[in-house]
């Protein structure tokens, strides 16, 4: 990198997943509209057609007259290519294909388990960290390898065992999981701020808030917009809007398998009284699932929807052709600011600026109340080559007892990975608040049946 009048050039990306036809493009806009950094964005998938397709529309991207950020876009074939000199590393895989995740989502309904979302927890979460943790290690060791003091921003779900898997390779790895679950929440407070208020021009970033608890079941204690304590606002927000629910957007949660009306959210409040800083698709999986999924219609009552694999298959085939066009130039790339924080983040740690936002770590005293070296999602500061924790407290009991539930699955899991102990990780699969609703042996051929519906991906194991 080299530092000069306050910009920072010849940044070496190294961006791992980088034949991804979503947030690599969102990635690639953000960049293009920063204008304090440039250099070179190195692209490494097995899907090499897919690098090589986004090195051609990232470098279309830089080259836009609007694009006052300019870096070089590179499809490399080998990891240690990719990887050497990094200052950098973004990771954003999918840990199998969609027969897999066809697999995680839906073959617990025949159990009578269902999942709005099935990549964090509950057991098709448990299932897709068997197949991610394996790739994490090896990960790591190649960082470990090539670039050892390179930043590691992990995006890849599930975000807590993907950060947990780093680690665990490799200890003194400087990495951290980006989630914007948050970033919806204070959305939220901002609208519940100019409605019930009347305040107007309200940024998303100017509200302030304390987050702990983990990836996915997140909450906020303490939430400010200057010198407003916005929870008692939030508290007539809910109660305002609980019986029909509220929509964020234009977009209805009956036309999207992404939207819902918040209702999930508000319920957690009325029972806990702290905000629940995800989204009702993944809040819903973490709780004993006759509260919100206990079947489909019970998701129905609760306006939100399950998120069918056949939606994410044919959203496949959509933006596969749409990188077609991209790349043929039948369609036009568009340069708008996602809102995301990684940029922020880059920058903050390039001595730029400095920045407080949600993060996933492995706990050093940050939370009260879960194990040391679990990794947890709180608040950190941001600085020149520094991302420092900030204490952030501890959850009321109740909410805790649910979260160190998910945390010992989570460490579980971990542990029979690097033990290559598939007994261990039916125990970590079976303790899980959804899997618990059965008895043992329909637990045991849940598991046996899922894992064999994925092996292709569990030669690791050595099964």
């Amino acid at each position: 990198m080299i530092r000069e009048n306050n910009k920072v050039k010849d940044i070496q990306i190294a961006y791992i997943g980088g034949g991804s036809r979503n947030w690599a493009w969102t990635f690639m806009k953000d960049l293009a509209l920063e204008a304090e950094l440039s250099g070179t964005i190195r692209l490494y998938d097995i899907d090499k057609k897919a690098a090589k397709a986004n090195e051609i529309i990232g470098n279309k991207i830089s080259q836009k007259e609007n694009a006052v950020g300019k870096w070089e876009y590179k499809a490399l074939a080998s990891i240690e290519e990719t990887l050497t000199g990094a200052d950098f590393v973004i990771i954003s895989v999918l840990p199998g294909d969609f027969k897999e995740m066809a697999s995680d989502v839906h073959t617990p309904e025949k159990y009578g388990i269902y999942q709005s979302v099935g990549d964090t927890v509950g057991p098709g979460g448990i299932i897709r960290a068997m197949r991610t943790i394996p790739m994490f290690f090896e990960i790591a060791e190649n960082i470990k390898k090539y670039s050892p003091d390179a930043w590691v921003i992990n995006y890849t779900n599930p975000m807590t065992i993907c950060v947990k898997a780093l680690y665990a390779a490799f200890p003194e790895i400087k990495a951290y999981g980006c989630c914007h679950e948050v970033f919806g929440t204070q959305t939220i407070l901002k609208k519940a701020l100019e409605e019930m208020r009347g305040l107007k021009d309200v940024e998303r970033h100017e509200i302030r808030t304390n987050a702990l608890g983990i990836n996915h079941f997140t909450w906020i204690d303490r939430a400010t917009y200057k010198d407003i304590d916005l929870l008692p606002i939030y508290k007539e927000f809910v109660d305002k809007h609980y019986e029909e629910g509220y929509q964020v957007d234009e977009e209805h949660w009956l036309n999207s398998v992404f939207k819902s009306s918040e209702k999930v959210k508000f319920d957690l409040f009325r029972r806990h009284g702290l905000i629940a800083a995800a989204g009702d698709r993944h809040l819903a999986e973490f709780v004993p699932s006759n509260w919100y999924l206990k079947d489909p219609e019970t998701v129905a009552k609760w306006q939100y929807k399950l998120t069918p694999v056949s939606f994410r298959i044919e959203n496949r085939e959509a933006l596969k052709e749409k990188s077609r066009k991209y790349v043929d130039g039948m369609l036009e790339i568009e340069l708008e600011n996602s809102g995301e924080e990684g940029i922020a983040q880059i920058k903050a740690l390039v001595g730029l600026n400095e920045l407080v936002t949600n993060v996933n770590l492995p706990n050093k005293g940050q939370m009260a109340g879960v194990p040391f070296d679990a990794v947890v999602e709180t608040n950190a500061l941001f600085q020149a080559g520094t991302v420092r924790p900030i204490i952030a407290g501890g959850l009321p009991r109740e909410i805790e007892s649910i979260t160190l539930r998910h945390v010992e699955v989570q460490e579980g899991i971990i542990e029979a990975a690097l033990a290559k102990d598939m007994d261990k990780a039916f125990k970590a699969f079976s303790a899980d608040v959804q899997v618990s609703t059965l008895n043992p042996d329909d637990a045991r051929a849940l598991f046996d049946e899922m894992v064999e519906n994925t092996k292709h991906y569990l030669s690791y194991w050595n099964i």
